[in-house]
């Protein structure tokens, strides 16, 4: 009879790893030779033991390979809504877009909001934002540093290397002599003094500013112009179509490397940084997040772009309109290879293989899964959608290419009166035009309180700083009010003696009232260009509404018994009209003037982010940058300019 012998002492003690842990067949020989069990009867118990050795080596391996799907059912509730900042930039929106594509497969609620770079670091540190893609270094490093030294902020890695960020012209300037910060000073006629920068607040413009502020490389009487990112690519185009000089901020990864030819300037490295403004992008999260949602922090880790991609990403949006939710899941369907390295032991929400989840939901169109929700009647209506705003853009476009000498000749007669009276004001030294204005106003309307009241605001605007931004906003609404009553009294008189023109013109206003009033903004700036023209132009058609309605009132409310007076005594219509009809309807017409002047100060802070000056720039700029007391004084100037405007222009008993 066969007997297990267990393995000697020495031998053991040779194999320490195995003295210190017997393994499982070690252990049953032992026991049996210690029972006096024949070998025969635990030939089952050892194959039973090998399986299961096998089954445990098999269950370890892939509890390793999912034990990243497992970290996707583990993250707290909190996790399952990422909260990500977006400033406007088209790059940003591009990885942001990506990002929140992929997370939303995999069963996450995305939230961007749009917001200015220290109101993002700001709005992380507070805990309301988890994610930001867009940490463009070094021209960042000041918004970014006391986040980090006091703990708020933490970064995860570079996303995107080898981008460039710093001022840049049109291919023919740069051939013809500018190619770097220094070249500019000798040109300045042609640049007519000033650059194009992107939204009031935003570091690059910042920089630029100081440059201007130092009077380095002779640009001390320069001006910057100050938009947005859409606004500084229309004013390109416009100067590129036309062949003229343009110096704007510009950047890369961005299709405007690709649909313009430009060349980067040379010379800023103290300002901008080396290489042209060489810039790493950076992921930034909020402190803590990476262990608190570990699933999303291997996703925010793996993530790396390139230029190429950007740039693909980028043309989705701007060239073909495509909102970011749409150009990334067209991306992603047409390059799926992306999604192994990015979702590399990432997971869905409930554990299953992240990067075979999204490309599933790729697979099926945003139209079908559309349509398993709706009928089918209404999916045929969404599919033959009217492209009311491609007409639109086609209208656009027409007559920009069209056109574009008589919106030039607009634009530049409306900016040369705009500038020759806000000049004029300018010139007149601020307490004599404030004496001046305040005994205007008394002699107006004889009211002591309000020629104090008037003074002492007009002092305490001047005392703060806004004096020349005050004016500018005041010669914008002078001048705005002043064409919509030039053209909305008449236009309301007509409507009144002719009611089927105002029964024509009443959806048409209706629309002009209620439309968002930057849509205003979108063509005004491409036909007009940058500056207080597209500005004037959008406040006009907001504003005109109300001298337009009021007249039709006030002259239609002119009792009949007056005009049978003044018939009778043979009046012609000349006649009844300004002897009559306005005298009696001026009232009306002057409440009409006054909602229009307080419509177009609503438009101030609007207008200025197409380049407009005057007081929204710095509400703007105080808005992006987090400056409580630039906002509270700008905010104040504005509500004291209403004041004043709408108590001098109201009408009182006393003064007919």
């Amino acid at each position: 009879m066969l007997r297990i012998v267990p393995p000697a002492r020495p031998r053991l003690a040779a194999r320490p790893w195995l003295a210190a842990r017997p393994s499982v067949t070690a252990r049953l020989c032992a026991s049996s030779w210690r029972l006096r069990i024949p070998a025969w009867l635990l030939l089952p118990v050892f194959a039973a033991a090998t399986v299961g050795i096998t089954a445990s080596a098999a269950a370890a391996a892939a509890a390793g390979i999912t034990a990243s799907a497992a970290q996707g059912a583990d993250e707290p509730a909190s996790c399952r809504t990422v909260r990500f900042s977006d400033v406007g930039w088209t790059d940003i929106t591009a990885t942001t877009a990506l990002t929140s594509r992929m997370l939303q497969a995999l069963g996450y609620r995305t939230i961007t909001q749009i917001l200015s770079i220290p109101v993002t670091y700001a709005s992380i540190k507070n805990r309301q934002i988890d994610v930001y893609l867009g940490d463009w270094q070094p021209s960042m490093e000041e918004d970014r540093k006391p986040f980090l030294a006091d703990g708020s902020v933490q970064v995860v890695r570079a996303n995107l290397k080898g981008a460039k960020y710093t001022l840049a012209v049109p291919s023919y300037v740069a051939a013809a002599g500018v190619k770097s910060f220094a070249d500019l000073h000798a040109y300045a006629d042609k640049f007519h003094h000033r650059i194009i920068g992107i939204e009031p607040g935003n570091n690059g413009n910042r920089m630029i500013g100081s440059i201007i502020g130092q009077n380095r490389f002779g640009l001390g009487d320069w001006t910057l112009v100050e938009s947005s990112e859409q606004g500084m690519l229309s004013e390109v185009d416009r100067a590129i179509r036309k062949g003229d000089w343009i110096v704007f901020l510009g950047w890369s990864p961005h299709p405007m490397n690709l649909k313009y030819h430009i060349d980067y300037l040379s010379g800023g490295d103290d300002t901008f940084g080396a290489a042209y403004g060489g810039a790493t992008i950076y992921t930034d999260v909020r402190t803590g997040y990476l262990a608190e949602c570990p699933n999303v922090g291997t996703l925010l880790e793996n993530l790396e772009f390139t230029p190429d991609i950007e740039s693909r990403m980028m043309a989705l949006i701007l060239d073909e309109h495509l909102d970011g939710s749409e150009a990334a899941g067209r991306f992603l369907a047409a390059h799926p290879a992306f999604l192994d390295g990015w979702l590399k032991g990432v997971a869905t929400v409930d554990g299953r293989p992240g990067a075979e989840a999204v490309r599933r939901t790729l697979l099926t169109s945003g139209l079908h899964r559309f349509a398993d929700r709706l009928d089918a009647a209404n999916d045929w209506v969404i599919g033959h959608k009217i492209p009311l705003g491609m007409w639109l853009n086609n209208l656009v476009e027409y007559s920009m290419h069209h056109a574009q000498r008589f919106f030039d000749a607009v634009s530049d007669a409306l900016g040369t009166v705009i500038t020759a009276l806000t000049t004029l004001l300018m010139r007149v030294p601020a307490l004599l035009l404030i004496v001046g204005l305040t005994a205007g106003a008394f002699f107006l309307h004889r009211s002591p309180a309000l020629t104090v009241f008037i003074l002492g605001s007009l002092l305490l605007i001047d005392n703060l700083g806004y004096w020349d931004a005050t004016i500018q906003t005041f010669s914008l609404v002078l001048f705005s009010t002043l064409v919509c009553v030039l053209l909305g009294v008449p236009i309301g008189i007509a409507a009144a003696h002719r009611p089927w023109i105002y029964k024509l013109l009443h959806p048409v206003l209706d629309l002009m009232q209620t439309i968002p009033t930057f849509v205003y903004l979108i063509p005004t700036l491409v036909l007009f260009g940058l500056g207080v023209v597209p500005g004037l132009i959008s406040t006009v058609i907001f504003a005109i509404p109300a001298p337009i309605r009021l007249t039709h009132l006030g002259i239609s409310s002119v009792p009949k018994h007056l005009l049978d007076v003044g018939e009778a005594f043979g009046a012609t219509r000349r006649q009844l009209l300004f002897k009559v009809e306005l005298p009696h309807a001026l009232p009306t017409i002057m409440a009409g003037v006054t909602q229009c002047i307080m419509l177009s100060l609503s438009m101030v802070v609007i207008a200025a982010l197409v380049g407009a000056d005057g007081l929204g720039k710095p509400v703007v700029r105080a808005l992006n940058s987090v400056n409580i007391a630039m906002g509270f004084e700008a905010g104040l100037a504005i509500v004291i300019l209403a004041i004043i405007l709408d108590r001098v222009f109201k009408r009182t008993r006393g003064n007919p």
